[in-house]
């Protein structure tokens, strides 16, 4: 990210590209190799801690060029491999470099139909950039070429000028499928199902669509309004719509098919069950988890106290417990809520952190403060039961756990006292146990997460699962890949139907 005045950004991106762009069509390796990267412009980091406005402000046309023409073109197409959709990245980046956007936007759509929010929200260092033939070569990943934010770019130049195509969807067949959850995953099944003529219904917990990207990614990097023209795609392709409608209380899953008459049943409830770390004081008032900070400030605006009605906790001293993403945002959604001071307590080190390296720099940008190889013993509280202080545990390195890193032991007698007003636990979530509590033919492994075949098929017949309530707790990309594959599965099982019922 870059702090420069944006403009300052653009004519130097105008004067590089003005250099490159006549020889293009002749530009060798080495020469792509030595065309500067381009850095993402942002809002001043003491700026945008007191508002929900984007952080990341987006390439200039100039900047989305440049960055293109970076691109090698690779024969292997490493970047395609390791994107859980196979987006045909080099394709795409190609139309941004030539000038075509519209031709950049159409080849992303024939893969995803969320490039706004993908190329917001994906951890692409880990994926599609992470072995890209650029950032190989300079020996930095963060130099290969910007693959999300070209994806961004595209998105939001679409949206921006109004050519927002809708896909095409095939004559109706008459077959019924329901998806249970509007997270990424139920997104992605609806539409590419939708596209083959089936009717979709799509049934959602909350009053508002989009999931845990609604719900749980804050404003500041992932804006609604882009949550709700994705969803608005939806709805001009015909998909239906049914909010407040929680499956295993509203109805059964298995009454869906049953009495209902769906064809098929998608299951993408998400890994929405926070976990806590059962430690003295956590039932004290101030401790929260970080999923319902972020819902309140999130879905239901608590951070608008003259028109919301859902209460968001006073605070002036925070402390987030944990290392993730969901930390980073609740951490930096306190401090725009008003807190005086932030601390991130996290029990590793910073290089053990899977939270993703850009939102770490942010945080720390906006001074949010880390304490690294701490981890809370107890939590105490004030006579009339609200958190005061927390007793911390020093920690050092040992050896490897089952994940590759390094487990933290704890020094003994390194006690110390932390006062903080306000905890947030981000330790990670479960899948919510209401499915297979009402569903008792489902087969779900010990942390209840739904067993599922190579095709995303469930243990009971015309169900399928995908997302986190199969993976348990992750990226918006890799539900979306697990979609995907539901999706296909969905459509070859009611193409079977459909031939049978022909003859």
């Amino acid at each position: 990210m870059s702090h420069e005045n944006p403009e300052t950004i653009a004519d130097q991106a105008r004067e590089w590209l003005a250099e490159y762009i006549v020889k293009k069509d002749d530009l060798k390796p080495k020469d792509r190799l030595a065309i500067p990267s381009q850095e993402m412009p942002a809002q001043d980091p003491i700026e945008r801690g007191k508002n929900l406005d984007e952080v990341a402000l987006g390439f200039t046309m100039e900047q989305a060029r440049l960055e293109a023409l970076r691109c090698l073109q690779c024969k292997k197409n490493t970047c395609v491999d390791d994107c859980p959709v196979a987006i045909d990245i080099p394709g795409f980046i190609k139309h941004i470099a030539d000038g075509d956007m519209q031709a950049a936007a159409d080849t992303i759509k024939e893969s995803s139909l969320l490039p706004s929010i993908c190329g917001r929200v994906c951890p692409q260092e880990t994926q599609c950039q992470e072995h890209c033939k650029v950032g190989m070569a300079l020996k930095d990943i963060d130099k290969g070429v910007g693959i999300g934010r070209l994806e961004r770019f595209v998105a939001d130049w679409e949206r921006a000028t109004g050519n927002i195509r809708v896909p095409e969807v095939k004559p109706a067949t008459g077959k019924k499928v329901a998806v249970v959850g509007s997270g990424p995953a139920g997104l992605v099944v609806a539409a590419d199902v939708r596209r083959e003529g089936h009717d979709v219904t799509i049934f959602e917990a909350f009053h508002k669509m989009g999931g845990v990207m609604r719900y749980g990614i804050p404003e500041f990097r992932l804006p609604n309004e882009i949550i709700d023209q994705e969803i608005d795609t939806l709805n001009k392709m015909g998909v239906k719509f049914q909010t407040n409608y929680v499956v295993g209380r509203t109805r059964k899953l298995t009454d869906l098919i049953d009495k209902d008459g769906f064809d098929a049943v998608f299951v993408g409830t998400g890994a929405g069950l926070p976990y806590f770390m059962g430690i003295e004081g956590e039932n004290l008032v101030g401790v929260f988890s970080a999923n319902e900070y972020l819902t309140r400030a999130n879905l239901m605006k608590a951070f608008d106290k003259k028109e919301s009605n859902t209460p968001i906790y006073e605070s002036k001293k925070v402390a987030v417990l944990g290392g993730g993403n969901v930390a980073m945002d609740a951490a930096r959604m306190a401090l725009r809520l008003g807190a005086e001071k932030v601390y991130v307590v996290y029990r590793r080190t910073e290089k053990e952190m899977p939270a993703r390296n850009e939102e770490i720099e942010h945080a720390k940008e906006e001074g949010i403060e880390f304490h690294f190889l701490r981890n809370p013993k107890r939590i105490l509280g004030t006579e009339d039961g609200r958190v005061k202080a927390m007793e911390v545990l020093k920690y050092e390195l040992g050896e490897p756990d089952d994940s590759g890193r390094r487990r933290p032991v704890v020094i003994e007698g390194s006690e110390f006292m932390m006062e903080v007003d306000t905890v947030l636990v981000s330790i990670g979530n479960g899948s919510n146990p209401l499915i297979s509590q009402t569903t008792p033919d489902m087969s779900v492994n010990k942390w209840g997460n739904i067993k599922v075949d190579e095709k995303q098929k469930s243990s009971i017949n015309k169900i399928y699962a995908g997302g986190d309530i199969v993976l348990g707790a992750a990226t918006v990309i890799l539900a979306m890949g697990e979609g995907r594959r539901a999706a296909k599965a969905i459509n070859e099982q009611l193409a079977n139907e459909l031939a049978v019922q022909s003859n």
